[in-house]
């Protein structure tokens, strides 16, 4: 059943399947993407088709899997070394690369098997929100003068509006006139975010107050 299609030629048959297969599989894979994360049109084109791309390459170098791989790699990071991307664009990407792999051997049917299955995990582990934070975790960066001693000023608000706080980073900005601190904040229920938001403005000159989404989101 999981035989390869491939013989010890490539035919101009199996070579239009193994195409076909691994962009159909690909439309999979990017709409799985599409429909578990935050992303763009350009990405969700790309994983549709990644799988085609890297099965060719896999065809013309025979079935040679180290060699392959050693090409699709080289090919790969032209996108690594020009996005960094969060965890949830990495796992598409060598999903795609995973499946054009498998059909670039002739492995088609188990390539269509193992897409259908890790398509619908995702799925569900979206749908039972595997993993999500049950609390009100966000990223919070504030400006302050570089002449203001931060390092207490801040913890009257703090103590009122959240549960915890981290100073994760601080650097200087603006050519040294002002430093940029990096929070993580776990909010108190119902809290309102304007008024914690106007708190701090108060505190830190009115300058900028950024409160993001949570932090989970944009980590690897």
């Amino acid at each position: 059943m999981f035989n390869s299609i491939l013989g010890s030629e490539l035919t101009p048959v199996h070579f239009l399947i193994c195409i076909g297969v691994a962009f159909v599989l690909g439309l999979i894979v990017a709409l799985t993407h599409q429909k578990t994360s935050r992303t763009t049109a350009n990405f969700v084109t790309t994983l549709a088709i990644l799988p085609a791309l890297v099965a060719m390459a896999i065809m013309l170098v025979n079935g040679n899997l180290g060699a392959g791989v050693a090409t699709v790699g080289v090919f790969s990071l032209v996108r690594f070394r020009s996005i960094a991307g969060n965890s949830k664009s990495i796992l598409s990407v060598f999903f795609a690369m995973a499946i054009g792999l498998a059909v670039g051997t002739g492995y088609v049917i188990f390539a269509a098997m193992f897409t259908v299955i890790v398509s619908l995990l995702i799925c569900f582990l979206k749908f039972i929100n595997f993993g999500e934070s049950k609390t009100a975790e966000k990223k919070l960066i504030i400006l302050v003068p570089e002449d203001l001693d931060y390092t207490e000023i801040f913890d009257d608000v703090f103590k009122s509006y959240t549960n915890s706080h981290i100073l994760e980073k601080s650097k200087t900005t603006n050519m040294g006139s002002l430093f940029e601190l990096t929070y993580r904040v776990n909010l108190k229920r119902n809290v309102n975010e304007k008024e914690f938001i106007d708190k701090l403005r108060v505190k830190n000159g009115n300058l900028k107050v950024s409160l993001s989404h949570p932090i989970a989101d944009e980590e690897l």
